[in-house]
Parts: C-alpha cells; structure tokens; sequence
C-alpha cells in the first residue's frame, strides 16, 4: 500500500483508507447503507490490516455512535496498527448544547468518542460541518487544548466552502492554533466541484483532501447502466434523495467512459473511478467502504497500478461539466504571463 503525507503535515497515511459508515447499522439511512456487526467488523479490520489500508474512518453520528463503538472493538489489542480518524461538529443529542462546534460540545463529544473508540487517543479529528454560529477563534482553541492535551494529534475539517476553510486557516496562523491538514471532501468523476476552488486552495495552503463517497454516492458500483433498472439491492432506493443529485444522461455517459476504460485496463468500473481520483492533486487518502469481504477485496484492486495518459484525458472529458461563475471566467486567465518568446 501506497502511503502519502497528509497536506503538509509530517503524517503519513495509506493511499486507501476504510469507511466504518457501515458499521451498525441503525436507523433507517445507516441500515441500507450496511449493518456490520462486531464480528464482521473484526474481520474487515483483518483484511484492512494485511493489505496496508491502517486508517479507519467514522463519526459520531454514525449509527448514532455504534459506528465508533464496534471500531472500538474490531481495533481492540491493536490499536498500535492502525490510525483512527472520526469526526463531531452534528447533532449528537437532543439537548440545546449537544449540536456545533462550540468549546462544550466539541470537549464532549471527543471526550464521547474516547471512551467509545476505547482509546485515549484519536489521529485525526475533522469538524464533520462548518458552525456559524460559533466563533472561529473558540473552535481553533478547543482543537488547539485537546492537542495539546494529547487527545487529538491531527485535525481537520470536512463539508467546508473555501472560505470556511481559509478564514480558519488565518486564524490558525495568526493565533498559533494547530493548522487544518485535512479536508474531508465530497470528490468523484461525477462530482468534481472540488476542482473549482477547495483543490487549489488545498495546494496553496497544504491540505490534503480525504475523499469520501468516490463512487459518486453509489452510483459507480458497475450495477448503474444505460437502459438497466436500479439493482434491487441498490443503497440508492433508500438514500438517492439524500445525496448529490445529476442528470441521468450525464451519470450514462460518464459510465460508459469508466466501463470502456475497464474493458481496456481489465480493472472494474469500481476500480477505474478509484485509481482516477487516486491521480488527483492533494488526494492524501481515499475512503472505501464496504458491506462485506468481497466488496472491501474488490476496492482493494484499485491500487498498484496506473491508468495511461490517454485513458485519464477520456475520463476527463466524459466528465466535464460547465464552470459556474467566477471559476469560468478565471480559467481564461491561466496564461496571464506566458514566457517571453
């Protein structure tokens, strides 16, 4: 397994990373989307471990902290082996406090995560949303105290705009606070919003994006053909309203693309959207999930090798979608200052 500094810290992780969004299983959202139990998480875990993919990644709204909790368990004797990240910023009770990213709430719910993760250390800890109603200044400080106290080692973000994320950042440098390395972010071929302003922003400021849901919502399993009917095990009966939505001759066009380029390569449909985004600028870590062993072995096949020039340049095109303002109107300057002849 390939491993990759996260943004411009000195922290390595694997190329791959597993999603424990999976994990539990409660609720009607969580449920179409996998009920792992301990025994099958402990399994996964194995096969993670043997294959170099260390970091694991949940949340405390997951299952409504199942998902921590079976991690917790599945790491158990080997929490050495393998990097934790996880995230707090929702809705994690019903009292007026239990919501953002205010001093008491962030405390409580990494303090809630320890104990459900069983450990007395998380590596990565990313605010799930961004919280205008609180101050930056006492987010960066709460994060800057739980580093301090040896509670998080690294922190994040995830779900940000631009400017979210930059205002946070000067902040950081202009107090001291510890800097944001990582931005879990929305990326995919059929969701690449992330190129218009959060991916250069990642490369002027280094921080690394963690891709989540790189199978566009569900949507590039291979099962999601032209003139096919949703699989009847599909995630998407229950959850399609509640994630990105496109057009379905865009989604039928970028299939196309992704199952000639795996007719080509040999790989999956799968596979090719993986090692695609793999290629990406400021791509630190790709989260993968997975309801059983052979979905996660299948994931796995998308590293150790490259897709060609030619075959990236198809994906690109097929996938190409207008640039909303101002980002059309920066694109025409790219040669600004060409080099004098």
């Amino acid at each position: 397994m390939e491993y990759r500094r996260l943004g411009a810290s000195g922290f390595n992780v694997p190329a791959l990373s597993y999603g424990c969004g999976t994990f539990g299983g409660k609720g009607d959202f969580f449920k179409a989307w996998g009920s792992t139990d301990e025994s099958g998480a402990r399994r996964l875990v194995d096969i993670c471990l043997e294959a170099g993919v260390s970091m694991f990644d949940t949340a405390d709204v997951y299952s409504a902290g199942e998902s921590e909790r079976i991690l917790g368990t599945a790491i158990k004797g080997r929490r050495d082996k393998a990097l934790v990240s996880t995230k707090a910023t929702f809705r994690s009770g019903e009292a007026s406090n239990e919501v953002g990213s205010s001093r008491f709430h962030l405390i409580n719910a990494c303090e809630a995560a320890l104990k459900r993760l069983g450990t007395d250390y998380i590596d990565l800890f990313q605010l799930h949303g961004f919280d205008a109603l609180t101050p930056v200044e006492e987010v960066l400080s709460t994060l800057d105290d739980l580093v301090r106290a040896g509670k998080i080692r690294y922190v994040g973000v995830s779900n940000f705009s631009g400017w979210h994320l930059m205002k946070s950042l000067a902040v950081a440098d202009r107090y001291g606070y510890p800097r944001y390395v990582a931005n879990q972010t929305y990326y995919s071929l059929i969701g690449r919003d992330y190129e218009w302003e959060l991916m250069p922003l990642g490369l002027d400021q280094g921080v690394g994006a963690v891709v989540w849901s790189p199978l566009g919502w569900g949507r590039l399993t291979g099962k999601i053909r032209r003139g096919a009917p949703l699989p009847e095990n599909s995630r998407l009966h229950v959850t399609a309203a509640m994630g990105p939505q496109m057009p379905d001759e865009y989604l039928y066009r970028v299939v196309d693309a992704l199952e000639g380029v795996a007719e080509q390569t040999g790989k999956s449909v799968p596979q090719v959207a993986l090692n695609w985004l793999l290629r990406r600028p400021t791509v630190a870590t790709v989260i993968v999930g997975a309801r059983d062993e052979a979905q996660l072995r299948q994931n796995l096949g998308a590293v150790g090798w490259s897709l060609t020039a030619e075959q990236i340049a198809s994906l690109d095109k097929a996938s190409a979608t207008p640039l909303a303002y101002p980002y059309w109107h920066q694109s025409g300057f790219k040669e600004r200052n060409p080099p004098p002849v």
